[in-house]
């Protein structure tokens, strides 16, 4: 089971590539990608094309589990909703960068920038800005606000972003997303909407002469997990678990 799912109720692990040029669009460059891939992943067998040249590779969504691979213009991304473990979803990530320089003639120069994701999503019926609010709590210059008469938090989704290198080319950036709109809020009806919290490690720029895509994702890989283990479980995924079972 993956550890992580005690936490939450989904999780997901994503990886994205954005590239400087085109991604080529051919029939043969596509079909000959997304053919490795299901070499190796028979599962995703469901192929089909998106709007504006996106295409997509997908398993049967069922038992809560989903995987996808997709290219867009300038973006090739994988996805693995609730795997296993980790290490899981990312033999599919890495599969994906290793294929990428071969079958689509993606360089290393053409790296704008490399992201691993990983997402956790809380379902909770009520006020989820206000349950924010109450699990990491408000900074001290905007507590008093609570105080103002009829006043209900309506948003609040903080976020922050740090540079992990002098060169600033390794960021992480810690986020949430609230889905509850002005109307629930006014009317107190509420839908069993999902809570987000996405934790993206990203490198930017081409990588170096030496470097390959596999190896730099399992850098970032590393660099997100160690701070999920050491940072994120305990401040911010167990304190939002026991919020909502209280409520």
């Amino acid at each position: 089971m993956n550890r992580y799912g005690a936490f939450c109720d989904d999780t997901y692990v994503n990886m994205h590539l954005t590239t400087e040029m085109d991604v080529p669009q051919s029939r043969e460059s596509v079909l000959h990608f997304f053919e490795q891939i299901q070499k190796r992943f028979p599962k995703l067998s469901n192929f089909y094309a998106r709007e504006r040249s996106e295409f997509c590779l997908e398993e049967e969504k069922e038992n809560g589990g989903h995987c996808w691979v997709a290219i867009e213009p300038r973006r090739i991304s994988s996805s693995v909703v609730n795997p296993a473990s980790f290490d899981e979803a990312m033999l599919q990530h890495c599969a994906v960068m290793e294929l990428v320089p071969f079958s689509l003639s993606i360089s290393h120069l053409d790296c704008e920038s490399l992201n691993i994701t990983m997402g956790f999503d809380f379902t909770y019926r009520g006020n989820q800005n206000e349950l924010l609010a109450e699990a990491l709590g408000l900074i001290p210059a905007h507590e008093k606000l609570l105080d103002l008469p009829g006043s209900h938090v309506l948003g609040y989704e903080p976020s922050i972003q740090l540079t992990l290198d002098e060169e600033c080319r390794t960021q992480c950036r810690l986020a949430f997303e609230t889905r509850n709109t002005a109307f629930q809020i006014r009317s107190g009806e509420f839908g069993e909407e999902q809570l987000s919290v996405y934790l993206v490690v990203r490198r930017y720029d081409s990588l170096k002469p030496g470097e390959n895509y596999v190896d730099e994702l399992k850098r970032l890989a590393g660099i997100c997990r160690d701070i999920v283990d050491n940072q994120l479980i305990d401040n911010v995924l167990k304190p939002l678990q026991q919020t909502i079972a209280l409520k």
